[in-house]
């Protein structure tokens, strides 16, 4: 485990306000710990906060931090990725409020050799409802990015 976590920027292949998580907290082979705080100006927030449907993205997005570190460990380059889908996403509250600090945690249990994997993730509120969101989430990196999305071709 790496004692110093990278900038989450250079983790995940997105950019700008499209970086929806603070900080990586830890990761290692399997798992990452990513942390956001809801702020109640933030694009996605409403009055309530941010809505929990937002909770799929930071997981994808932690998912995302997780294989950059893995490439970034391995001196590889980070790569895009997809979100196939999601199994179950359930969250126990309506909104994630303005000052809530949450913990996103991805658990890796599946990772074909074609780029498929499939994660168990969670969201935890700091100090507050641990498990507020739970999901298992499909991803698939392929090998060239570029061919992939010119003819399908993952290869």
């Amino acid at each position: 485990m790496m004692m110093t976590m990278p900038d989450i920027r250079a983790l995940v292949p997105h950019s700008g306000q499209m970086v929806l998580l603070d900080r990586a907290v830890s990761a290692d082979a399997d798992n990452l710990c990513a942390e956001v705080r809801i702020h109640a100006g933030s694009m996605l927030a409403g009055e309530e906060g941010v809505g929990a449907w937002v909770g799929i993205e930071y997981m994808a997005q932690a998912i995302a931090a997780h294989a950059g570190w893995l490439a970034l460990e391995r001196g590889q380059e980070v790569k895009v990725g997809f979100l196939l889908g999601s199994r179950k996403y359930d969250a126990k509250v309506s909104h994630f409020a303005p000052g809530n600090v949450l913990r996103v945690h991805v658990h890796r249990v599946l990772q074909a050799e074609n780029g498929l994997g499939a994660f168990e993730c969670r969201i935890d509120i700091v100090g507050g409802l641990a498990h507020a969101a739970t999901a298992t989430v499909t991803v698939f990196q392929p090998d060239n990015v570029n061919q992939f999305l010119k003819d399908g071709n993952a290869g």
